[in-house]
């Protein structure tokens, strides 16, 4: 890949990487450590890309690698509660900050699914054959994450 296009592909692709990361971890830190990395094999990349949209593709899959790859290593089992974490993004408005607590309260594949789905805008047929599942598990996956945000954020707004 020339110079030119990388950078113009870090422009373009960079938010979406790190929105991605930040989905999977849920610490700033950690999803700029995998923006780094998705960016230097991106830089590695040997193959020319057919268009954009195979680009983007591929951006998603590699953000996606990496950050479960990240997840599986050994010092990420010692992990502090997020409640512990002071650098949590600030919201304008209470809601957005019990909205984004609930999503990240969710198992790992239900915000994967979550973020491809309503971020990035993808359908369920693309999010199944980025993540290797049946169109059917991702609406499965989908469902459950609306149903158990709908239950966590009920109680929020009851105790309000």
């Amino acid at each position: 890949m020339e110079q030119s296009e990388f950078q113009a592909a870090v422009v373009q692709y960079q938010d979406m990487v790190y929105r991605i990361a930040l989905h999977q971890f849920g610490v700033p830190q950690d999803a700029e450590d995998a923006v780094q990395e998705v960016f230097l094999r991106l830089y590695m990349e040997k193959k020319p890309f057919e268009s954009g949209e195979h680009l983007r593709r591929w951006l998603i899959r590699v953000s996606i690698n990496v950050c479960k790859d990240a997840l599986k290593s050994p010092w990420r089992k010692r992990r502090v509660p997020m409640e512990a974490i002071p650098d949590q993004p600030v919201f304008d408005r209470p809601e957005e900050r019990e909205l984004y607590q609930a999503v990240m309260s969710l198992p790992e594949k239900y915000r994967t699914v979550l973020d491809l789905f309503y971020y990035e805008e993808l359908s369920t047929k693309e999010i199944a054959a980025l993540l290797g599942l049946r169109q059917s598990a991702v609406t499965t996956r989908l469902s459950r994450a609306r149903e158990q945000l709908k239950e966590q954020l009920k109680e929020v707004w009851k105790d309000a």
